[in-house]
């Protein structure tokens, strides 16, 4: 299925590139197709390191149903996150990634995750994988802290008044091959 959106010179955009954005991306990065590896996400867990409650979790369905016809695949790169006050207060966050690889080796898998909130980044991350083997199933954990922010900062991010949203860049031997998007939505808890 031939992609019809303009992507610009997307196999130039590096991880140092994506290390540099001070805001969020204006839509995705590379098409679909550039994930020449079969990377699949199968679930996602986040949980407060501190006290271990499970926060978000999600798992792809064993089978799922079949997309309808015209369906926007770009829909599949987006999430949209509600989380408790209590989150953006951790300050230790554990996350497991498990996901499937296709048929071809993975060298060096690289992800980088820029958190921003009014338009302006307020986190970053940089995680590595050496290697996925072929038609592997792997699970990716990463226990890291939460950098700390003022009380009137939270107040603001859980008022929701202005966007709360991420771009995650997934790159293998330095080549991007994926972009999701999220954005988030906070209640009291």
């Amino acid at each position: 299925m031939a992609e019809s959106k303009d992507y610009g010179e997307w196999e130039k955009f590096s991880v140092d590139e994506a290390l540099k954005m001070k805001s969020p991306s204006k839509g995705f990065m590379c098409p679909m197709s550039a994930n020449t590896y079969g990377i699949d996400f199968q679930a996602f867990t986040i949980r407060d390191h501190t006290t271990d409650k499970v926060i978000f979790n999600v798992q792809k369905p064993e089978n799922a149903p079949q997309l309808p016809k015209g369906f926007d695949m770009d829909k599949l790169r987006m999430i949209e996150y509600k989380f408790p006050r209590s989150f953006v207060e951790c300050k230790t966050i554990a996350t497991s990634l498990k996901f499937k690889v296709g048929g071809k080796p993975v060298p060096n898998f690289v992800m980088v995750e820029r958190h921003y909130f009014k338009g302006e980044l307020i986190k970053s991350w940089e995680f590595k994988v050496d290697f996925c083997m072929p038609n592997s199933t792997n699970n990716w954990e990463a226990m890291y802290d939460l950098p700390a922010m003022k009380k009137d900062l939270i107040d603001e991010i859980v008022s929701n008044k202005y966007p709360s949203e991420s771009d995650s860049f997934y790159f293998v031997e330095g080549k991007l091959v994926m972009h999701n998007k999220a954005k988030y939505t906070y209640y009291e808890d």
